[in-house]
């Protein structure tokens, strides 16, 4: 019995609802209804894990994200991270968390997994990482490219937050499972899963209510946005990086 995950759904779905957020999800059957699997999801917002996890629930599944470990430090977020059985993850010592999401998709549990590992400034896919790829193969469990679109309108790095009643369109979709066999191609895998995920946000991007004035900013240079391009994106990663390093060694 989920006492925390599912109150805290419910609460959400309220909020969803006073918002008008206009939600489209696609391939919800693609969600098994038991055992384990992998949710890849791509990172633009920062309520991805909110909305990716809108699409298990027709299957009746939730999903345990991997999230950054200081969140279980803050004193409402930590102990409902804990309470839905979140995994957290410590940059400096990930082969735990690496560990404790084997054994939640061993032990039947859908993890929900970002494999540009942060967000997405230019809204296009950043390089993945291997991880979601290696953690569905030595599972064995399957790998589900999943892709959110709208979602950064919401609230993202560098631009307004719209908590109000927005009536925001967010297209969420499930794409056919991939499954890699035991001692497969870990990069293969990751190169399918980056295409997978690709393809659906053009199907995605192209069925969006067209985005006019303020609104390009949320839009891809390459589709005629003014969000960053991906390397202005990159370069503004780095400086992050720095800043942070910075403030932790001062």
């Amino acid at each position: 019995m989920e006492r925390v995950y599912g109150p805290v759904i419910g609460l959400a779905l309220s909020v969803f609802k006073a918002q008008g957020l206009q939600f489209t999800i696609v391939g919800e059957h693609n969600v098994p209804r038991a055992g384990g699997a992998v949710m890849a999801i791509n990172h633009t917002s920062y309520f991805d894990f909110t909305y990716a996890g809108l699409a298990a629930r027709k299957s009746k599944r939730y999903v345990r994200f991997m999230a950054k470990a200081s969140i279980w430090q803050h004193k409402i977020a930590g102990p409902l991270m804990r309470g839905m059985k979140h995994i957290p993850v410590d940059r400096h010592a990930g082969a735990a968390s690496y560990r404790e999401a084997l054994t939640a998709l061993k032990s039947g549990e859908i993890v929900g997994v970002f494999p540009e590992a942060t967000m997405s400034r230019s809204f296009e896919l950043k390089p993945f990482k291997s991880g979601a790829a290696r953690m569905a193969r030595d599972a064995g469990v399957p790998l589900l490219p999943t892709t959110l679109w709208g979602a950064q309108r919401v609230w993202t790095k560098e631009a307004p937050k719209h908590r109000g009643r927005s009536k925001i369109p967010i297209y969420i979709e499930v794409g056919e499972p991939i499954f890699i066999p035991k001692g497969g191609d870990v990069e293969a895998a990751n190169e399918q899963l980056s295409a997978a995920m690709q393809a659906q946000l053009d199907r995605q991007q192209a069925a969006y209510p067209t985005l006019t004035g303020d609104d390009l900013r949320y839009l891809p240079a390459r589709l005629g946005g003014t969000a960053p391009t991906p390397e202005e994106a990159h370069e503004r990663d780095a400086h992050d990086m720095t800043r942070h390093r910075d403030e932790f060694n001062s």
